[in-house]
C-alpha cells in the first residue's frame, strides 16, 4: 500500500473545517476518504455522516459493533445490536481506511448472543461487499460456513409454501412497521435473499467449491425466477407484495425497487424506472415517498410513530439510490440518466437538517420525514403525544441509511468489484458540478483520486476529469467518462 493518501485535499485543513461533537471516535482517526465538491449540502452532510456512523463504533467483550440507536432501545440484542441496518452499516462502513471495526462487526453476528434473524437483512451480499472494497476476501471465506447457515435459516423458517418458495415476513421484521400494503411475500427480504444467494456462488467458488458454487447460482436463478412470477405486476410494471402470501397487493411501494439493488431484474422490466420522479407517484421534494402519491393508502392516518404508509425513510431512500445507481450503470435504457442519481442524492442532502432553537439550519439524521415539509414525524408524534424526553431524542444521528456510500460510489463512480480492474463511473452530469473531488479511497490497497474541475481553476491539476492511483495520475479527459483501470 502507497503512503501516499491525498493527491489534492488538505486533510488538516478540511477536519478542522468539518468537525461535528456528537460523541464516539472522530472519523478522521479511523481514516476516511476525503470530499470536495461544488454543493454545499452534499459536501456537508458527508462529513456529518461519517461522524454519524463513527459514533455509533460500540467496542463489546465480543469485539468492535455499529449500533443503530445511540441509546439502548428495549427491542434491541445484546450490547444494542439490531440486525435491521446490518447491510446498511456494512456498504458504509466499507470505505473506512482501518477496517478492524467492520471486521470486528460482521464476525460479532455468528457468536454467542447475537442474532441476525431477528429483522430482514442481506448478510452474505454486505459480506462480500466490504471485500469488493478491500480486495481480500478472507473475511467472506472465513465465514462462509456461517453464512450458508443463516441462509438456509431463512430458507426453512420464512418459506411460505413448499409450491412457490418465497419467503413470507411480518412487515414490522422487514423494518417496515405498519406498512401500506402488510405482510406477506414482500420484495424487500426475496431480495435479499436472491443477493445473499449470488454472494454465496461467488465465495465458493473463490473457495474452489464447484458443486456449491452451482448449487447457489441455480438457487440464485430460481428465486429470480419465481420473484418474476409472482411478485412482478406486468400491468403495473413493477414488484409488489403478494399480500398474506395470496394476491398481489394493489399499491406500488419503494421496496419494488430493491431487486434492483442486487442487479436482478432483465431490462424488460425497465419501466419501473418511470416512476420514480412523477408526483403521482414517488417523487416529493422530501422523498421519495415510501408509497405512490396516488394511493388511497398514502399517508392514512394511524395510531403509531413509525410508519411506512408515504413518510420518506433515509433506509429506504439509500436502498433505491444504490438501486438507482446500478440500474444507470449497469442496464441499457434511457429512463433514468446520471443526472437523474445526482438530483435524488441531492435531495437526499437536503433532507439531513433540523432547525435549531434559535433557528439555526444545522445537519441531522433521524427516523422518517415528512415527504413535503421535511419535518421529522417519529419525533414531532412522540411530541404530541407527551412521550418522555429518551423517546423524543432517541433517534439523533439515527445510524439507518447509507449516506456516505452513494457518494463514493455514485457521484464518485467507484464501482466495486471483485476482479482487479478498477472501474469508475461517475453518475452526474458535467452542468450539476463545477468541481468535484473525492481524494483517498482506499481500494483494493491502492488509493484512489477522482476529481472534477470544470475550469481547472479550483485544483489547479488543469480543467477536466482525472482519475489518480496512488498519487500517480492514470487517466485523463476533458469530459466525464466511464473509465476502466488495469
Amino acid at each position: 500500500m502507497q503512503e501516499k493518501k491525498y493527491v489534492v485535499l488538505n486533510e488538516a485543513q478540511i477536519r478542522e473545517k468539518n468537525q461535528y461533537d456528537i460523541g464516539g471516535i472522530s472519523p478522521f482517526e479511523v481514516g476516511i476518504p476525503l470530499l470536495d465538491c461544488s454543493d454545499k449540502n452534499i459536501r456537508e452532510i458527508y462529513y456529518y455522516r461519517w461522524y454519524s456512523f463513527c459514533s455509533h463504533i460500540k467496542k463489546t467483550p465480543l469485539g468492535y459493533i455499529i449500533t443503530e440507536f445511540t441509546p439502548e432501545v428495549f427491542w434491541g440484542g445484546i450490547y444494542g445490536s439490531i440486525a435491521c441496518p446490518i447491510g446498511h452499516h456494512m456498504y458504509e462502513g466499507r470505505w473506512l481506511h482501518n477496517q478492524k471495526y467492520m471486521d470486528d462487526y460482521a464476525r460479532f453476528w455468528f457468536k454467542d448472543g447475537a442474532d441476525p434473524m431477528t429483522y430482514s437483512t442481506w448478510l452474505a451480499d454486505s459480506v462480500y461487499a466490504i471485500c469488493n472494497v478491500t480486495g481480500d476476501f478472507t473475511l467472506a471465506e472465513s465465514l462462509y460456513e456461517e453464512l450458508k447457515e443463516n441462509y438456509a435459516k431463512w430458507t426453512t423458517r420464512h418459506q411460505f409454501s413448499q409450491s412457490d418458495n418465497l419467503l413470507y415476513q411480518v412487515d414490522d421484521f422487514d423494518g417496515m412497521e405498519y406498512s401500506a400494503s402488510g405482510n406477506g411475500c414482500r420484495p424487500s427480504l426475496n431480495a435479499y435473499h436472491y443477493g445473499d444467494a449470488v454472494a454465496l456462488s461467488k465465495i465458493a467458488e473463490r473457495l474452489g467449491k464447484a458443486d456449491e458454487k452451482e448449487f447457489y447460482e441455480t438457487e440464485a436463478n430460481e428465486q429470480k425466477k419465481r420473484m418474476d412470477s409472482l411478485l412482478w405486476d406486468n400491468e403495473a410494471s413493477f414488484y409488489k407484495n403478494r399480500k398474506n402470501g395470496y394476491w398481489l397487493c394493489d399499491i406500488r411501494e419503494l421496496i419494488g425497487y430493491l431487486p434492483w439493488y442486487f442487479n436482478m431484474p432483465d431490462e424488460d422490466k425497465n419501466e419501473a424506472w418511470k416512476f420514480l420522479n412523477d408526483e403521482n407517484y414517488f417523487y416529493a421534494p422530501y422523498g421519495p415517498t415510501t408509497v405512490e402519491r396516488n394511493s388511497s393508502e398514502f399517508m392514512r392516518e394511524f395510531p403509531h410513530m413509525c410508519l411506512w404508509n408515504g413518510p420518506s425513510w433515509p433506509f429506504a431512500t439509500s436502498q433505491t439510490l444504490t438501486a438507482l445507481g446500478n440500474f444507470i450503470s449497469n442496464y441499457q435504457q434511457n429512463i433514468m440518466q446520471k443526472s437523474d442519481y445526482f438530483n435524488l442524492l441531492k435531495l437526499y442532502a437536503n433532507s439531513q437538517y433540523d432547525v435549531t432553537e434559535n433557528g439555526e439550519k444545522v445537519p441531522y439524521i433521524d427516523e422518517n420525514l415528512d415527504p413535503f415539509t421535511g419535518e421529522w414525524l417519529a419525533r414531532k408524534n412522540m411530541r404530541e403525544k407527551g412521550f418522555d424526553e429518551f423517546n423524543l431524542t432517541r433517534g439523533r444521528h439515527y445510524n439507518h441509511s447509507s449516506y456516505c456510500d452513494l457518494v463514493l460510489t455514485g457521484l464518485a463512480g467507484v464501482r466495486a468489484r471483485d476482479d482487479e480492474k478498477i472501474e469508475i463511473n461517475p453518475l452526474f452530469e458535467e452542468s450539476d458540478l463545477d468541481y468535484f473531488c473525492a481524494d483517498g479511497i482506499l481500494y483494493h490497497n491502492h488509493y484512489i483520486t477522482v476529481l472534477w474541475d470544470k475550469s481547472g481553476e479550483r485544483y489547479h491539476k488543469g480543467a477536466g476529469f482525472k482519475v489518480y492511483v496512488d498519487g500517480e495520475l492514470k487517466a485523463q479527459c476533458g469530459s466525464i467518462q466511464k473509465i476502466m483501470i488495469e
